[in-house]
C-alpha cells in the first residue's frame, strides 16, 4: 500500500479516536452511537498508524507531501 496520508491527517485522526473513545468511556455517548464511535475510532487508530485511507485511494487523494 501506497502512503497518501500526511502527518497533519494522522494526527488529527488520532486525537479524533481518543475523543471518541473519551466520550464512550465516560458514559457521554451510549447505545449505538457509542458502539458507532468506537467503530471508527478503531479505524481512525488503525489508519493513521498505517498512514493508509482506502476512502482517499479510489478518489485520488492524498494528502502527503510531494516528494521530487
Amino acid at each position: 500500500m501506497k502512503k497518501n496520508m500526511g502527518s497533519t491527517d494522522r494526527i488529527t485522526r488520532f486525537i479524533l479516536a481518543a475523543i471518541f473513545i473519551v466520550l464512550y468511556f465516560t458514559g457521554t455517548v451510549t447505545g449505538i452511537w457509542g458502539i458507532v464511535l468506537l467503530v471508527l475510532a478503531g479505524v481512525f487508530i488503525l489508519t493513521s498508524f498505517v498512514s493508509f485511507c482506502p476512502l482517499y485511494a479510489p478518489f485520488g487523494i492524498s494528502t502527503c507531501p510531494n516528494k521530487n
